[in-house]
Parts: C-alpha cells; structure tokens; sequence
C-alpha cells in the first residue's frame, strides 16, 4: 500500500500539471489560432523532442506536421519554417516584424547586455553598425587592404601541410583550418597573430569553441519561466569565465593599440596606411562627430562576434568540404583540372582568380547547402503577426530551418546526393546560379535580408581560396592512405556550427610544392 502511495503522488502531480497546462492553452487557443504543433509535456514543452541535432529533429517534425509548425520551448513560443516558401513570408514580406535576434542568458552575459552586433536588437545602434560593417570594416576597400594577411596565413598554413606531407604524418584537418581561420581573424582584427605564442593560440581556439558551444545549446534559464534567475545547467560560471578570459585579452590588445596610436600621433601619424579592424573601430570611436560613439564594451563585443562568426565557421565549411571530394573522387579530379587549366601549376591560387573557377565556386555552394554552417536562422517577432491565417504573438521564437530547406525535393533533385553541377549554369544561361546572399529562399547558406551575415564576401574569399589550394597542391588519403577507398563518415556533430562528429584525419601527399609555386605578390615569411 505504501509503495503504491509513493507513485501515487508523482502521478497524481503529473495529471494536475497537464489539466493546468491544456486548460491554459486551451483559453489560449481560443484567442490566438497557432500553427500546427504535436504535443506538449507540462513545464519543458517540446524540449524533449530537439535532442543533441535540433535542426534535424525539426526536420522530422515539419515531415509529420507541415512546413510551418508551433512548439513550446519550456514556456517560450517558437514557430518554425521548414519550406522556401514559407521562409519568404518570414524573411522578406513581413521582414521588419522579424528583425530582432531573440535575447537569451549567454548572449547577454557575453556580450554585455547584447552590445555587440549579431544579437543587437533592431535599432539605431545595429543600424549604424551595419553601416559602418558594409562600408568600414568588412567593405570590399578593407578586404583589399588586409588581403596579404591572408595571403599570407594561407602561405603558412600550406607550408605546414608539405611538412607533414614529406613526414608522412596525418593531419587533423579540421584543427589545422581552425589555427588558420583564427589567425587570418586575429591579424585582422588585431594586427596580432595567435600562433606567434602557442599557449595563446590554444586559449583563443578554447574560447571560440566554448563560447559557439553556450550560444548553440538550450539554456532552461531562456525556456522555463520561474528558471529565469537559475543556473541549474551550471552555464552561467562557464559564461562568465569565457567573458572574462576574453575581456581580458582583448582589453590588454587595445592598450597596446593605444599607446602605439599615441606614439604615431607625436611621430606626426607616420605608418604605413594598413589599418587593422580594432584601429577603425578606435577612429571611430574617438569621431566626436559620428552618430553613435562607441564604447570599450561595444568594441570587445564586436572583437567577438568577428571571432565566433568568423573563425568556427570557416573551417567547418572547409572541412565538409573536403570530406565531400574525398567522398567524391571524380568531383575532385574535375575541381583539379578546373584549376591546372586556369592557374597553371607555377603559381597558387589567388583570391583574384576565383571568378574564373566555375566548379570551385559550384563546389562551395553545393557543400552551403548539405552542410551550412548556421543551420537554423533566428529572429524573434517584435509585433503580433498573421502569416497563413497564423497568428504569431509579439516576441515568439522564431526557426528557419536552412539546413532542411537546402534538402527540401521540392526545389532539389536528389536533393541528398553532392552535385556541385546543379550549381553550374546552364549554357550560359544563369539558370542554376543560385546567390548565396538570401535572394533564392530555398538557398539561405548565410540568412537573409536586413540581417543576413555582414561577412559573406570574408567567408567566401576564405573557403574558396583555401581550398582551391589545398586541391591544387595536395591529394588526401584518409586511413593513413593506405586504403584508396577508404571513405569518411559524414555525421553531423551537436553545436552551434554544424561541426563533425567526428575529426577528418587525412594524409596529405603533395602534388605541388606550395613554396615553388609563391605568388610574385606573396609577403616573406
């Protein structure tokens, strides 16, 4: 008896709480029509329907319910988009009703009080930094004159791999592409290289992928109500120790900018005319005259974002990249010929060369849509909105599933097979020549519209070059290369990124000798 009274209660507790829960959306649903949705559970919603891979488990859910579907995050109202056309609605024809980024607990510890620039609210001060991204620090004037950074690292990188290549050493791919994604960044950000002290570079890399892992994983203190004020995950000492960490870093780079701006100032402004990210935003900055004034905490905050969004990202996309031409042995000797034919095999690729490069460009897209690297896009209602006869309340979630759209078959054939052909015009007809910035919503590689990435010219010349050297210079044997065959698993990873499951290992055999095939612009070691 007492046995049975003991799972009586739990029981008995359970029953009220969904009575309570159904009786309040039920009064709910009399007011508000919302999209189809399966059921809930009391207190945590949906929560136990996303797992470790949300993008693929709201993939299975748009397949039951529709392509457009409501969940409850905890007590957090979210809709999800899963079909182009559906994204279209959200993206662009009610797009300034889905301007903002949702505010959540890590956002707001990292970037102190979302002062930085990806999560900013929809406003005069994200405004003005687009603005100033666009024309200033991510203009095509800026890329240009930062181009030999990355020239450079490029260089390095290469190098490093016909190091191990004359070892006969395997490679951890992925890492490597992350030490030279974070270094192009941080040169550019910082005049400072992380691999110039090796402790550094490892503390850097740490703090990029903790703080992609924060961001990416659901917090119970954004979803649940009354957890709003509790760290039941232990998120919040993780948070702020990246935060501090990172502070720290950044804060003792921009007195060292400072103290050298002193000294130009007193040497009558003599340098060389190449100013890095952190300089402009420190003209800026000083600008009595601009429209807004940034602070320190605005200039870390932006530090940041270009670190996050810029180095994980990157090199992930590189890395499925590869992992697709391993896979697809023709598609690589194509991407080979493509190259050999264009550049030669007395110099490297250039940046410059990439308009002449069709496949390669084709390649890149194609492994955007299988594998992009922000699979779900995220804005958050700042006004109560109809969409299909919907109604979607003022500060609901938001979920455009991008990784689902990009293998939607109604707008791809054998939409899970790579064919980077489909990508490729048409006898010069254009017909397949998808852009990559938002304007075809059943591609959405790098969102859409007001807020789609500021940095897609940076990514893009960083992907594309990069790999179009490592095709060029090196074949890649996985295994230890001792097996042709071998292929690489293509399992997706948890995070914020689209990572790997799993580390791509590769022996590279060199092709080409990166260091006899230097550009005549290339910069010395």
């Amino acid at each position: 008896m007492a046995d049975m009274q003991s799972y009586a209660i739990p029981v008995i507790v359970l029953l009220v709480s969904t009575i309570l829960v159904r009786a309040i959306c039920s009064g709910t649903r009399t007011k508000v029509r919302l999209p189809p949705s399966p059921l809930a559970l009391p207190i945590i919603g949906h929560l136990h329907l996303l797992g470790s891979l949300p993008h693929q488990a709201l993939h299975k859910l748009s397949n039951r319910y529709g392509p457009l579907i409501h969940l409850f995050l905890g007590s957090k109202l979210c809709v999800v988009a899963s079909s182009a056309e559906i994204a279209k609605v959200f993206l662009k024809t009610n797009e300034t009703s889905f301007s903002n980024r949702p505010q959540r607990a890590a956002v707001d510890c990292l970037a102190y009080g979302s002062l930085d620039f990806i999560f900013a609210p929809y406003g005069p001060y994200w405004k003005f930094m687009k603005r100033l991204c666009m024309s200033e620090l991510l203009g095509s004037r800026t890329l240009d004159q930062l181009l030999p950074v990355r020239r450079e690292e490029l260089q390095r990188f290469l190098e490093f791999l016909l190091n191990k290549a004359g070892a006969g050493e395997e490679v951890d791919v992925g890492e490597q592409l992350l030490r030279l994604t974070n270094n192009v960044i941080s040169r550019m950000c910082m005049s400072r290289k992380c691999c110039e002290d090796e402790s550094e570079a490892d503390r850097v890399r740490r703090l990029v992928k903790e703080t992609t892992e924060l961001i990416g994983q659901f917090n119970l203190s954004d979803c649940i109500g009354f957890c709003k004020n509790m760290d039941l995950q232990g998120f919040g000492k993780r948070i702020k120790e990246v935060r501090e960490n990172f502070d720290t870093m950044v804060e003792r780079i921009m007195e060292e900018h400072e103290e050298a701006r002193k000294k130009d100032d007193k040497n009558g402004g003599d340098d060389d005319g190449v100013k890095d990210l952190l300089d402009i935003l420190l003209d800026i900055a000083e600008d009595e005259s601009s429209e807004i004034r940034l602070t320190r905490q605005n200039i870390k905050t932006f530090i940041l974002d270009l670190f996050v969004a810029g180095t994980d990202t990157s090199a992930i996309t590189i890395e499925w990249a590869l992992a697709e031409l391993i896979n697809h042995p023709k598609i690589l000797n194509k991407a080979r010929e493509e190259i050999d034919s264009v550049i030669g095999r007395t110099r490297l690729v250039e940046e410059s060369d990439i308009p002449k490069l069709p496949y390669l460009q084709a390649i890149v897209k194609e492994t955007l849509r299988l594998h992009p690297a922000g699979p779900l896009i995220t804005r958050e209602s700042s006004e109560n909105t109809k969409i299909y006869g919907y109604d979607i309340p003022e500060k609901t979630l938001l979920l455009v599933n991008a990784w689902a759209i990009g293998r939607d078959p109604n707008h791809w054939e054998n939409p899970l097979e790579f064919k980077p052909e489909r990508f490729v015009s048409d006898e010069g007809s254009g017909k397949n020549q998808l852009d990559v910035r938002g304007q075809h919503f059943h591609f959405l590689p790098f969102g859409s519209g007001r807020r789609g990435c500021p940095g897609t010219s940076l990514a893009l010349q960083i992907v594309q070059t990069t790999l179009g050297a490592m095709i060029q210079c090196f074949e890649w044997k996985v295994g230890g290369g001792d097996h042709d065959s071998a292929v690489v698993d293509m399992e997706e990873g948890p995070g914020l990124t689209l990572p790997r499951a799993h580390s791509l290992i590769c022996l590279p055999l060199a092709r080409l000798s990166p260091l006899s095939t230097k550009s005549s612009k290339s910069i010395k070691s």
